[in-house]
């Protein structure tokens, strides 16, 4: 029989050994039990069974041992294989497996924490930058975020930076409207200085001049705050205004305003269509834009709208008299009434055009199926 590769089972009493016995009682033994045998209780272990026991070893030593049966080819009864060890030797094996399992796992916890604390503050590095980045566009060092970031963080910077040229455009748009606001009411303000001089001198004051002055004014006033509010609304994250609602609220008002005609105002816009910019900036475009349907119309006014990619297409048709081909691009120009008959400042379809650009949308006359005039207005829609 070719021995063991451990040489424990060869030296007698080494603490470690084997034993072999058949069904006739005859038993093999390796050298290390010398004359002494392994005495096991008489319960036999089932086929592929492996009973444990502990017991009083050729020493007077406790020691473990581990039972099975195994049938041989052509064997109707099976032999008893028993190895044992001593009890405190495998304790000191577990010991010594445990302290270096310990070890181990505190090693490798102590790796993993460096690791992980490495990872932490090259992965905050980026924040770092970030933070230097904001601390020069408030110092006024520089005017945007240019240091370039993991793919992780370029997201936030881009927005960042959108919100800052934003910021700029606001500020540069809003220095516009008041050099064009000043050059506006320059002239009013010198009429008025004029007539403000005749009264301290005793002189007669032209009422009516003053009240028109006041009154071109306070339409400046009005257009050009318009202008600045769509200015500063464009391109804003989140803003947007119900079309339906819009065009619901208005059919109300101007069947109010012109309950003498009984007007018919039809509203034929899909549900959830919204424009992407500030709902009193919509209710002034659309609000010009109705009126004067109203105020042409017959009897019938539409309101409808379609969806046109990101874009939104309203259009307003009266079944009035409709307006000339080559008059059509003149009264969208600030101040004109083609009719003094009819109240009106004359600024409502300039404001509609010049908001429509803000936006980046845009106004367009043209003749009506209803057989009057049709407005279309096109305008960015909430996606």
């Amino acid at each position: 029989m070719r021995p063991l590769p451990d040489p424990r089972f060869r030296q007698p009493l080494s603490g470690l050994y084997w034993q072999v016995e058949d069904a006739k009682g005859g038993s093999f033994s390796s050298r290390s039990l010398w004359d002494g045998s392994l005495a096991l209780p008489a319960d036999l272990p089932g086929d592929g069974e492996i009973h444990e026991h502990t017991i009083v070893g050729p020493r007077g030593q406790s020691v473990v041992v581990l039972e099975r049966t195994l049938f041989l080819p052509d064997a109707l009864q099976p032999i008893r294989i028993r190895v044992a060890e001593d009890e405190q030797d495998l304790e000191q094996a577990v010991a010594s497996f445990n302290r270096m399992l310990a070890l181990s796992l505190g090693i490798l916890a102590a790796v993993l924490i460096a690791a992980a604390l490495l990872q932490v503050r090259l992965g905050l590095r980026p924040l770092k930058w970030l933070e230097e980045d904001l601390a020069a566009v408030r110092a006024g060092r520089t005017k945007r975020f240019l240091q370039p970031m993991p793919s992780e963080v370029q997201p936030l910077v881009d927005d960042l930076n959108a919100l800052l040229e934003h910021a700029d455009e606001v500020v540069e748009r809003a220095r516009l409207q008041t050099g064009n606001l000043a050059h506006a009411l320059k002239t009013n303000l010198a009429v008025l200085t004029n007539e403000m001089q005749r009264l301290q001198h005793g002189a007669p004051v032209d009422i009516a001049l003053l009240s028109q002055q006041v009154g071109a004014m306070r339409r400046h006033i009005d257009y050009h705050m318009a202008r600045a509010r769509a200015a500063g609304a464009r391109g804003v994250p989140g803003a947007g205004a119900d079309l339906g609602h819009c065009a619901a609220a208005l059919a109300r008002a101007m069947r109010k305003v012109h309950a003498d005609r009984v007007l018919d105002i039809a509203i034929n816009i899909p549900k959830g269509a919204k424009f992407a910019g500030e709902g009193q900036d919509l209710e002034e475009m659309l609000g010009n834009l109705v009126d004067n349907a109203c105020k042409w119309s017959r009897r019938r006014v539409t309101i409808s709208c379609q969806s046109e990619g990101n874009r939104l297409l309203i259009t307003i048709d009266d079944d009035g008299l409709g307006l000339a081909a080559d008059r059509r691009e003149q009264v969208l120009a600030p101040g004109v009434r083609l009719d003094e008959s009819v109240p009106g400042s004359g600024l409502g379809l300039g404001v509609v055009r010049d908001l429509a650009r803000l936006y980046g949308g845009e106004i367009r006359l043209d003749q009506s199926p209803l057989g009057g005039l049709m407005a279309e207005l096109r305008l960015p829609a909430v996606p």
